[in-house]
Order: C-alpha cells, then sequence, then structure tokens
C-alpha cells in the first residue's frame, strides 16, 4: 500500500474533468434562460447599493440569501450530487450561509455604502467581475458557452460575488456571513487544480484579497478609533486646565 504523502489531489477526485464540465452544460441548458434573469438581478444588487434607503442592506441581505438557497438546491442536489457524495454537504453549507445572511438581515440589520476607501472600491470590482465577468472564462479557455459559469446560478461566482459585497459593509466586515463563501472558495480552487484546469487560482485569489482587504479595513478602523479617543482626551485636558487658571490667579 502507498504512503499517504504520495497521494496527490487529482488521486481524491471523484469524476474527469470531461464529466464536471458535461455536468455544467446539462445544467445551464436545464434552466435557460435563468441566468439572463441572474444577470438582471446582479445589475439590480449594485444599483441598491448606491441607494440611501434604511431598508437597502435588508434587501440585498435576502436576495443573496435566496440564491445561496438555489445554488443548494439546483446545482448541489439536483446536478453536482450525482457525480460527488459530498455535494449533499456542500448544500447544507450553502443553506446555512443562506440562514445567516437573513439573520443578519433582521438582527441586528447591515447597510452598505459604496465610497472611496480601498476596500469600497475593491468590493465593487470584486463582485462586478464575479456578475458581469465570470462567465466569460469559459469562451476565453475554449469551453463552449454552455459551460459559463453565472452569479446566482453557480456557485463560485456567487460566493466570490457575495464576499465583494460584504467588504462595502459600513460597520466592521461580517467575519460570521464570510466564512462559508470563502471555505467554499478554498476547496473549488483544490478541485480545479486536483483536475489541471489554469482557473484554479481565481477563487483562492478572490478569497487572498477579500481576507487581507478586511483585516486591512479593520485596522484602519481601530487606529481611527484609538485617535479619536486621543483627540477627546487631549480635548478634556486643555477644557480642564483652562478651567483651572482663573482658579490659581485667585
Amino acid at each position: 500500500m502507498s504512503e499517504w504523502w504520495t497521494y496527490s489531489l487529482s488521486d481524491f477526485l471523484l469524476f474527469s474533468p470531461r464529466t464536471y464540465y458535461r455536468l455544467f452544460e446539462l445544467y445551464n441548458l436545464a434552466i435557460w434562460p435563468a441566468q439572463l434573469v441572474a444577470l438582471a438581478i446582479g445589475a439590480a444588487i449594485l444599483a441598491v447599493l448606491g441607494s440611501r434607503a434604511t431598508w437597502q442592506g435588508r434587501i440585498i441581505m435576502v436576495v443573496l440569501a435566496l440564491l445561496w438557497v438555489w445554488v443548494a438546491w439546483a446545482y448541489f442536489l439536483e446536478r453536482y450530487e450525482t457525480i460527488n457524495w459530498a455535494a449533499s454537504y456542500y448544500a447544507a453549507g450553502f443553506v446555512a450561509e443562506a440562514v445567516l445572511l437573513l439573520w443578519r438581515a433582521v438582527f441586528p440589520g447591515v447597510s452598505f455604502r459604496p465610497n472611496q476607501n480601498l476596500a469600497s472600491r475593491a468590493g465593487l470590482l470584486i463582485s462586478a467581475s464575479a456578475m458581469f465577468l465570470y462567465p466569460l472564462i469559459a469562451p476565453a479557455l475554449q469551453r463552449p458557452w454552455t459551460q459559463a459559469e453565472a452569479f446566482g446560478i453557480m456557485p463560485d461566482p456567487t460566493a466570490i460575488a457575495t464576499l465583494g459585497i460584504l467588504l462595502l459593509a459600513t460597520s466592521r466586515f461580517p467575519w460570521e456571513l464570510s466564512a462559508i463563501p470563502l471555505l467554499w472558495c478554498v476547496i473549488s480552487s483544490a478541485t480545479l487544480w486536483a483536475m489541471d484546469s489554469v482557473d484554479a487560482f481565481i477563487p483562492v485569489l478572490a478569497t487572498c484579497f477579500v481576507v487581507v482587504l478586511a483585516i486591512r479595513s479593520a485596522g484602519l478602523r481601530s487606529k481611527r478609533g484609538q485617535d479619536h479617543r486621543l483627540n477627546s482626551r487631549s480635548a478634556s485636558a486643555g477644557g480642564e486646565s483652562v478651567a483651572r487658571r482663573p482658579h490659581c490667579a485667585q
């Protein structure tokens, strides 16, 4: 028996690349034209991101939750499970993410505000790319359009777009909502790497970008908070000094 360290990721694949991408094709053909609806939903999400309405964040969270449930059922359970026994576990993870999104939409709520900081601009770029450029990967790699991956339809662009949107949160970065999308991107990159697919780096690269930007944003927010407290203390100390002077003069 070979030692465990002699195995590679490809040794654990339960399907061939041809079977994997053929599954994409059959799925896309079966649900057409749902892809066009998903693209319209993506455009609507980007439009709502610029809204100042109080319901903005809740609407986006609910829509994303519905898309995650759709991918869990229509892709993982109805299709992917036919070639990979782990699909039911992936589906459970996507449903769990949908529940978390719905929970955060209500308690305590979340809002998004595009602005000029690096995390916000990167979040917009990541989410827009996942929504509108991700389907171009298939033809770019000489695969037919019927094997394209669309946001809200396939797991990779859905997870990446969600991470991009979370970077625009006005409060702290919601790590509790990003854990499952981040984990899925790692799993997807590992699967693509095992198939020697040249686009294997895309999900994990998106993961690295989001994590670095979220940590950087948290650091800047913490620094601003410390500066604000120091300024408040300085102002308070200055006020006390001024208040003491007349007393000292007497």
